[in-house]
């Protein structure tokens, strides 16, 4: 896929070393909807079309867990501790675009409000 998102593959240098992160790869429209089928549609793309495509709609890495960092094996940390280390790595790396924190709360009436 890297060839595909040229963005994302540079973006992997805002990154420690040996850290891996899961989360999604999404392309939003200019409403700040999924759009889904751009995402489609850029997998087939490579050289000179990926990079027109980038630009055009560009991919973002929506993280939600972090399994290593700098090259220590997270995934049997409890999740809170590893939820505050990703918000830590995005914090002092300064993560920025194609990079995003996908939000995480404990609070009902936050769930409430993103579910309507």
């Amino acid at each position: 896929m890297g060839p595909a998102f040229p963005e994302v593959v540079a973006g992997t240098a805002q990154l420690p070393d040996a850290t891996a992160l899961d989360g999604e790869l999404v392309v939003w429209d200019a409403a700040g909807r999924l759009a889904f089928e751009r995402l489609q549609n850029r997998l087939a793309r490579r050289g000179a079309g990926a990079a027109q495509a980038a630009e055009a709609w560009p991919a973002h890495f929506v993280a939600f867990d972090l399994l290593r960092l700098s090259g220590t094996d997270t995934t049997g940390w409890p999740y809170r501790r590893r939820r505050a280390a990703l918000e830590s790595v995005f914090t002092a790396r300064r993560l920025s675009t194609p990079w995003a924190l996908c939000p995480s709360t404990t609070e009902a009436d936050v769930v409430r409000e993103w579910l309507t």
